[in-house]
């Protein structure tokens, strides 16, 4: 477990989860948001964005968390562990509230209120992400795979590290 990605849909807590896998492993954890987003909420071009990603995948050992759909695919070629934290909906949106008006270490601005097209991309995760990152995981069975299906047995895991 030395290059690990944690993925799942938004407000799963992927951010907290890989903090925490950080903190046990000492491992260096990148957040893709803050790779992606300037603090003035706009995109960085894609091409710079890749090459932060790739400069980081060269390291020995990494956690990266997040979804981007568009590297996904990179990610899962470079990687040895991928953490799934398959959440009910619910639980995601609840994600989404508690973090509101909070700092956050993987994001460059602070969200002060609910943005409608992200609301609607989590409403339809399971029916539209979902399959295709299950479809990407099955390419990739050599990979240690944990797909968590609450948060209860995401923290047993860290409990256990």
């Amino acid at each position: 477990m030395k290059r690990i990605i944690v993925i799942g849909c938004p407000g799963s807590g992927k951010s907290t989860f890989s903090g925490e896998l950080h903190r046990l492993t000492n491992t260096p954890l990148f957040h893709l948001d803050m790779l992606y987003w300037n603090s003035d909420r706009t995109k960085v071009e894609k091409s710079i964005f890749v090459d932060r990603l790739l400069r980081i995948m060269q390291l020995d050992e990494w956690i990266i968390d997040g979804n981007y759909g568009s590297t996904m695919e990179l990610r899962l070629q470079h990687c040895d562990t991928v953490f799934f934290l398959d959440y009910p909906l619910d639980v995601c949106l609840a994600g989404i509230r508690s973090r509101r008006s909070k700092p956050r270490p993987d994001m460059p601005w602070i969200e002060e209120e609910d943005d409608p097209e992200f609301i609607e991309f989590i409403n339809n995760y399971d029916s539209v992400s979902k399959p295709k990152v299950m479809a990407l995981l099955d390419n990739y069975p050599s990979k240690d795979i944990y797909i968590f299906k609450s948060r209860n047995e995401a923290d047993e895991f860290l409990k256990q590290l």
